[in-house]
């Protein structure tokens, strides 16, 4: 937070800020207001974006998948249940009450409703995460009060994770309600590419995209029909309007620093598939390691219309600047884009993400 006010002096026009915890959820919306004059998404600084991150999806009840007995709600068997391997007492009782998923959604919608720019995000799947240790008394004494609290901050980490089953069910209900809202996602996924793909297909499913038949392809190219055919086409693949009532899926996902095989995009970006998917790009997490040639396919085999760039840093200011133009060159050379066209055309993508 002590970064904030750097933001207004920053080169970059817009940032989308993600909220992941209980802790930022009032920080993001309190940033958002005092940034933003207008919630007009094409001039705001700031477009905040509300979502439970996978990290801390176990500190969430899950009470809208199944009804739940009064054994189940107690915060013990909560935790024996969601983590793995089972914590012992000692570690369960440094962990917060768990919040109902079903107040979380409640509390998310009106934070949407009151910031009609705002995105869904971060939310996701993580199978590599593990939770950190409990804070010491001496840890907490030294750790920095700047840092916005809930975050590891460099404790060590434990053996245990989230349950995947509990972070798709907590997953599957922010991608509703940003159907029901009409609202963009940003997706956070490790190891987890085919457990995302499944949880949107299973959201998809009975509202896949129809694409024209051969007949009518064929009936296009014909001189009489060509204009009302492309029309038609058109429609079919015309994202949701607001005339039209909500669907249980989001219009547009972006998948966050992407670090799938591009053999993965196929399904993503079926022509089927009833939400448009993006995917972004960040120095941070894409061009370190050995992962960087994998990220160089990806980008080169991606539609130039789907391709996003970000920062994913925690501090605003000149840092986040550099950052977001080196990832911009990078893109610009692996797609041989010259680069003030390069940042026309991602700029582009993001305003189609953001706007429809």
């Amino acid at each position: 937070m002590s970064s904030i006010e750097a933001i207004p002096r920053m080169k970059a026009t817009t940032l989308t800020i993600m909220a992941t915890r209980g802790e930022d959820q009032d920080l993001v919306a309190q940033t958002a207001t005092s940034l933003s004059a207008t919630q007009d998404r094409k001039t705001a600084r700031v477009l905040p974006c509300f979502g439970w991150h996978p990290w801390f999806s176990h500190q969430l009840l899950d009470d809208m998948s199944h009804a739940l007995d009064s054994d189940a709600e107690s915060k013990e068997s909560h935790y024996k249940k969601v983590l793995t391997p089972s914590p012992d007492e000692q570690f369960i009782s440094a962990l917060p009450t768990p919040k109902p998923l079903s107040q979380l959604i409640s509390e998310t919608r009106t934070r949407l409703q009151n910031h009609p720019a705002a995105l869904v995000g971060e939310v996701g799947l993580d199978k590599a995460f593990r939770l950190p240790q409990a804070w010491t008394e001496t840890e907490i004494e030294g750790r920095d009060a700047s840092m916005t609290p809930g975050s590891r901050e460099g404790r060590s980490l434990t053996p245990h994770r989230v349950q995947i089953d509990h972070q798709k069910a907590v997953l599957k209900a922010q991608l509703q309600l940003a159907g029901e809202l009409r609202r963009p996602v940003s997706v956070h996924s490790v190891q987890a590419h085919g457990a995302v793909f499944d949880v949107f297909k299973s959201l998809w499913s009975g509202h896949e995209r129809k694409p024209p038949s051969r007949r009518e392809r064929q009936r296009r190219h014909s001189a009489a029909d060509a204009h009302a055919q492309s029309d038609a086409e058109d429609q079919q693949q015309t994202p949701a309007t607001e005339d039209e009532p909500p669907r249980p899926f989001p219009p547009r996902i972006c998948m966050h620093s992407y670090s799938g095989p591009v053999e993965q995009l196929r399904q993503f970006l079926n022509p089927a598939n009833p939400s448009d998917v993006y995917f972004s790009f960040s120095t941070v997490i894409n061009f370190a390691g050995p992962s960087s040639q994998r990220v160089k396919e990806v980008i080169q085999a991606l539609p130039e219309d789907r391709i996003l760039i970000e920062s994913d840093l925690h501090t605003a200011g000149p840092q986040m600047d550099d950052l977001l133009e080196e990832v911009a060159r990078q893109v610009c050379e692996l797609r041989g884009w010259p680069l003030e066209d390069g940042v026309r055309r991602l700029a582009e993508n993001w305003t189609r993400f953001v706007l429809g």
